[in-house]
C-alpha cells in the first residue's frame, strides 16, 4: 500500500472514530446496554486472571515461607547421597533409589554437618492431631512449631494469645478454632486421653484451614516431616551444600547456587486435548456475545439510514460506510473492556480476602495483575464489538441511497448463499461430531457441535422471513411482531441465534449427562443388598476382636432394627507366613471358560457365545474377597430367598462351598484353590457346592471352616455385616462409627441401590444459564424493537388502537425472541445429542468385551425450564411496557 493510501485510510478510521465517539454519546442506553453486555465477561475473566496470578507465588514468596528467619532449610529424608537443583526445592538420589530414613534425625546429628556457630530451629509438618468433638472424632493438621525462636517466628502469624511452649499447651489456627468450638484458655483433649490446653490463635499464610500448632518439643516418635531451620555464622558457601548433598541433605536457599540446574516453575500449560476444548468453548463464548450484542448495532444502522446516506453523497464510497459501523464496534468493544477490566481488577483486589479464606485456602502473593492476561482479555472484547458490527457495516455499505435519504427501510432480502452455506456448515458440523465422538475426542465433538449452530446461525434470517409470511394467518398482534422480525432480521435474528446457541448447547449437555446417569444406574451392582453396612477394622486386626453381639449392642442405640454378623477372609494357616499372603478362589472348569482373548481381534461369534456373557456383574460399591462362613452371615451378604439360604447352610454344614456362578459347579462339586503368593504351583480340591440363584447377581465364594481347613487356611476376622431395616443417612453411620470408636476403631461402607452421584444440580444449572441469556436476548430485542418501532406505534394510535395493544405486541415480540429461539435450540440440541450418542453406542457395539448402550434420556427439569422461560420472557415483556401508544407529530 502506498504512502498516500496508507494516510487516507488512516485520516477515515480517525474521522469513523470521531462519528463513532459522537454516536456513543448521543444514544446513551443503547451505548450502555453494549457496553454492559461486552463488559459483564471481560470482569469475570479479569477477576479470574488477576486473582490466579496473585496465587500464583513467585520462587521469592515459595522459599520466603519455607526459610523464615533462616539462611537456609535442611531436609534430611535420605541415607543415600543426593543431587538437587538450584534452589533445593526438588531433590534426587545420585545412583539407585531414594532410601530414606527410618528415624528422624536429631539436632546434634545436624548440628555437626554446619559450620561451627551455626543454630538450628526444626519445625514438624504433616502432623496429626486426633480429638473428639462430642461423639465424633476430628483429625486436624497439626504442626510441630517453637513459634518464640526468630528462626521460626516468622513462618507465622499470631493473632491472639501467645504460642505454645509447654508440651500441654497448643495453638490453633481461626478455622480450627471454630471446628474445635473453643477459644483461648479451654483445655481439648485428644484421642489418646491426653488434655492441651489452648494458648493462642496462629495463622499460617500457606494454609488457612485446621491447623493445631504444637510446641517445639514435641517428642521424635511423633509422626511427621521435619525441615530444620539453619541460622549460619556467615555466607552460605556453595561446597557446604555439596558436603550436606553428599549426607542426603536437601538444602532449600534463598539465592541459586552456582553450576546447578534451574527448573523454573512457570504456567502448566495445558495439553492439546485441554487446549482444543478450551479454544472451541471460548469461541462459542465469543458467539453468545457477537449475536447479544448485533441487534443493538443493527438499530443502530437503521436509525442512521439517512446520516450514512448523506457520507454516499459527499463522496463516502463503501469502504468508508464499512468503516463507521465498525468503529462502533471498536468505540464500545473498547469501552466495555476498559469498564471489565477496571472493575474485575478492582473486585480481585477488593475480594482479595474472600479468595484466599474460601477459595484458595492460603494467603496470596503480593498485590500485582495478569498484564499479558489483561491484555488478550482486552484485544478479544474489542474484537467481538468489531464482529457484532460486522453484518451490519456490511448491510450499511449496500444500502441504496436514495432510500436511505428518503428514511424508508431497504427491501432487500437475505441473499441465498447464506442459507445455502449454513446448511453445509450444519451437515458438516454434525458429521465432524458423529466422527470424533466415534474416537471419544471431546475436542473433536465441541467443534462439530459449534460449526453446526454456526450454521444454524446462518440459516435463521432466512426461517425468521418464512415465518413472517406465515404470520398473515394470525391475529393482528402476533402478525405485527412477526412481520416486525421479518423486516427488522439484522436485529431479530441474531437475539433468536443467541437463544438458540444457548438453549442448544444446554440440551445437548443436558441430555448427555442424564443419559449418562442413566447408563451408570442400570450398570451400578451393589455389592451386597442396599442399605447393609459392612463394618471393617480401621488399622490393624485386633488380637481379640469383639463379638458380633457387642457390636450389635452399640450399633442399635443408631439402627434399632440393624442385626450383625462377623465376617472373615481365609489366611494362611500357622506362622510360618503372613496370614494375608494366601487366596482362595474357584475355577471355571476349562469347558465353560470363554475360548476369545480380550487383548486380540474377536470375532462376532464371540457376542453371542454363551461361555463369554458372564450372568455376573462386578460390584462397584462394596468389595468382598472369598469369606470363611457358617451360613449365619448369607442372608445380610446376598440377600438370597429363604429356602435357597437353608439349602446353602446344610452344603456349608457338611463342609462344602457356596457360589453364586452356576459356571464354577459341574456333577455338584466345585474346584477350589488357594496361592500362598511363595511362587509355588497353587494346591487346590474338589469340594461340595451348592450354587445360590437368587439375591445379588454378583460372584461370591464362601467357605465352610471345615472347607478352609481342608485347604490350609484359617478364618482371619474383617469386620462385621450390618442387615439393616432401611438406607442408613450418612449422619447415622457418622454416629456409628463413633459410637463404635471406643470399642474398636471401624470404618463404614453403605451399599446404596443408585450411584451416589446426582447430576440434578447440574442441570439445572444449565437450564438456568440458558434461561438467563434467554430472557436477556428477548428483553434486548424487545427493547430495541420498541424504540424502532415508535412510528407504527403511532400509526396504531392514529387509527384508534386500543392502549393494551401496544403491551400486547410487546409481548409477542417477545414471544417471538423466545419461542423461536427455544424451540430451535431445542431441537438443534436434541438432535447433537442424538448423533453424539448413537456415534458412542456405534463404538461399543463394536468393542470387546460388548458395553451396554447409551440410552436418549431426556431430562425433565432441563426441558420444563426452558417451557417456562419464554412465558417469563413474555410476561415480564408486558407487565413492564406502558400502555399508553406515543402521538407523534410527522414531518413529512
Amino acid at each position: 500500500m502506498s504512502g498516500g493510501r496508507l494516510a487516507a485510510v488512516r485520516g477515515s478510521w480517525r474521522t469513523a472514530l470521531r462519528i463513532a465517539r459522537r454516536e456513543a454519546r448521543r444514544s446513551r442506553r443503547r451505548t450502555l446496554l453494549v457496553l454492559v453486555m461486552i463488559a459483564l465477561p471481560v470482569f469475570g475473566l479479569s477477576f479470574a486472571a488477576v486473582s490466579y496470578d496473585m496465587g500464583d507465588l513467585t520462587r521469592a514468596e515459595r522459599i520466603e515461607r519455607q526459610l523464615g528467619g533462616g539462611d537456609a532449610a535442611l531436609r534430611w529424608d535420605s541415607l543415600t547421597p543426593v543431587t538437587q537443583d538450584a534452589w533445593g526445592e526438588s531433590a534426587w538420589p545420585v545412583d539407585g533409589d531414594w532410601v530414606g530414613r527410618t528415624r528422624p534425625a536429631t539436632a546434634e546429628e545436624v548440628r555437626a554437618l554446619l559450620p561451627e556457630g551455626s543454630r538450628v530451629a526444626r519445625t514438624r509438618w504433616w502432623m496429626t492431631f486426633s480429638t473428639r468433638i462430642g461423639r465424633h472424632v476430628e483429625s486436624l493438621d497439626a504442626r510441630a512449631v517453637d513459634l518464640t525462636d526468630p528462626l521460626t517466628r516468622p513462618l507465622a502469624r499470631v493473632r491472639d494469645g501467645r504460642p505454645p511452649v509447654r508440651p500441654d499447651e497448643i495453638a490453633v489456627s481461626p478455622a480450627a478454632l471454630r471446628r474445635l468450638e473453643t477459644r483461648i484458655g479451654d483445655p481439648v483433649r485428644t484421642t489418646d486421653g491426653t488434655t492441651h490446653r489452648v494458648v493462642g490463635v496462629v495463622e499460617y499464610p500457606d494454609n488457612l484451614r485446621d491447623v493445631v500448632t504444637l510446641p517445639g518439643v514435641t517428642p521424635d516418635g511423633t509422626a511427621g516431616s521435619d525441615t530444620w531451620l539453619v541460622d549460619l555464622p556467615g555466607p552460605l558457601d556453595p561446597g557446604l551444600v555439596d558436603r550436606l548433598n553428599a549426607q542426603g541433605v536437601q538444602v532449600v536457599v534463598r539465592d541459586p547456587l552456582p553450576g546447578r540446574e534451574d527448573f523454573s516453575r512457570g504456567m502448566n500449560m495445558p495439553d492439546a486435548d485441554e487446549a482444543g476444548v478450551a479454544g472451541v468453548v471460548g469461541g462459542l463464548g465469543l458467539l453468545e456475545v457477537v449475536l447479544l450484542v448485533g441487534p443493538a448495532f443493527a438499530v443502530s444502522v437503521r436509525r442512521r439510514r439517512r446520516d450514512l446516506a448523506l457520507v454516499a453523497v459527499a463522496g463516502g464510497d463503501a469502504a468508508h460506510l464499512r468503516r463507521i459501523v465498525l468503529a462502533d464496534g471498536v468505540v464500545l468493544g473498547a469501552g466495555g473492556a476498559a469498564l471489565g477490566l477496571v472493575l474485575g481488577v478492582g473486585a480481585a483486589f477488593a475480594g482479595r480476602p474472600l479468595v484466599e479464606q474460601y477459595l484458595v485456602g492460603a494467603r496470596l502473593g503480593s498485590y500485582r495483575i495478569f498484564p499479558a492476561a489483561l491484555v488478550a482479555i482486552a484485544a478479544t472484547a474489542v474484537l467481538a464489538g468489531v464482529l457484532a458490527a460486522m453484518a451490519p457495516a456490511w448491510t450499511a455499505a449496500r444500502q441504496d441511497v436514495a432510500t436511505g435519504l428518503a428514511g424508508r427501510r431497504d427491501a432487500a432480502r437475505p441473499r441465498r448463499r447464506w442459507l445455502l452455506a449454513g446448511l453445509a456448515l450444519t451437515v458438516a458440523g454434525t458429521a465432524i461430531a458423529a466422527f470424533a465422538a466415534g474416537r471419544t475426542s471431546q475436542t473433536g465433538v465441541l467443534a462439530g457441535v459449534a460449526l453446526g449452530e454456526l450454521g444454524l446461525v446462518f440459516c435463521t434470517p432466512t426461517l425468521v422471513g418464512v415465518l413472517g409470511r406465515a404470520g398473515r394467518l394470525l391475529p393482528l398482534t402476533p402478525r405485527l411482531a412477526l412481520r416486525d422480525a421479518s423486516r427488522n432480521r439484522s436485529s431479530a435474528a441474531p437475539a433468536i441465534s443467541a437463544v438458540m446457541a444457548a438453549v442448544a448447547g444446554s440440551v445437548a449437555l443436558g441430555v448427555y449427562v442424564a443419559s449418562d446417569e442413566t447408563r451408570s444406574r442400570e450398570l451400578w451392582q451393589p455389592g451386597i443388598p442396599p442399605g447393609n453396612v459392612l463394618l471393617t477394622y480401621s488399622g490393624d486386626t485386633p488380637a481379640v476382636p469383639p463379638s458380633a453381639g457387642v457390636v450389635a449392642d452399640r450399633a442399635r442405640t443408631v439402627l434399632p432394627d440393624a442385626t450383625v454378623v462377623s465376617v472373615a477372609t481365609p489366611g494362611c494357616a500357622g506362622t510360618a507366613r503372613d496370614k494375608n499372603d494366601c487366596t482362595a478362589y474357584a475355577l471355571i472348569p476349562p469347558e465353560q471358560r470363554c475360548p476369545y482373548d480380550a487383548a486380540g481381534p474377536v470375532p462376532d461369534s464371540a457376542r453371542r457365545d454363551p461361555r463369554c456373557v458372564s450372568p455376573l456383574q462386578e460390584p462397584v460399591d462394596v468389595y468382598l474377597p472369598a469369606l470363611v462362613d457358617d451360613g449365619g452371615a448369607l442372608a445380610a451378604l446376598t440377600g438370597a430367598p429363604d429356602d435357597e439360604l437353608a439349602a446353602a447352610r446344610r452344603t456349608l454344614a457338611t463342609g462344602g462351598v457356596v457360589v453364586t456362578d452356576p459356571r464354577r459347579v459341574v456333577d455338584g462339586q466345585v474346584r477350589v484353590e488357594m496361592n500362598d503368593n511363595s511362587g509355588g504351583p497353587p494346591t487346590g480340591r474338589l469340594l461340595p457346592a451348592y450354587v445360590l440363584h437368587g439375591g445379588l447377581p454378583v460372584d461370591r465364594l464362601v467357605l465352610s471352616p471345615a472347607a478352609a481347613d481342608a485347604l490350609g487356611l484359617t478364618a482371619v476376622p474383617m469386620g462385621y455385616l450390618l442387615d439393616t431395616a432401611g438406607s442408613p443417612t450418612d449422619r447415622q453411620i457418622e454416629l456409628l462409627t463413633d459410637e463404635l470408636y471406643d470399642i474398636v476403631p471401624m470404618s463404614a461402607q453403605v451399599a446404596t441401590a443408585d450411584p451416589p452421584s446426582d447430576q440434578r444440580p447440574m442441570l439445572l444449572l444449565l437450564a438456568v444459564a440458558s434461561g438467563v441469556i434467554t430472557l436477556g436476548a428477548a428483553a434486548v430485542a424487545t427493547g430495541l424493537a420498541a424504540a424502532e418501532g415508535r412510528r407504527d406505534l403511532s400509526t396504531l394510535a392514529a387509527v384508534g388502537a386500543d392502549p393494551r395493544v401496544r403491551r400486547l405486541l410487546s409481548l409477542c415480540q417477545a414471544g417471538v425472541i423466545a419461542v423461536l429461539g427455544s424451540a430451535l435450540g431445542i431441537v438443534a440440541g436434541l438432535g447433537s445429542a442424538v448423533v453424539v450418542l448413537a456415534s458412542l453406542n456405534q463404538r461399543y457395539a463394536e468393542s470387546w468385551p460388548v458395553q451396554p448402550p447409551y440410552p436418549v434420556t431426556v431430562p425433565g427439569v432441563t426441558l420444563a425450564a426452558l417451557v417456562v422461560v419464554p412465558l417469563v420472557a413474555m410476561g415480564g415483556a408486558a407487565l413492564f411496557t406502558r400502555s399508553r401508544l406515543p402521538i407523534e407529530r410527522r414531518l413529512d
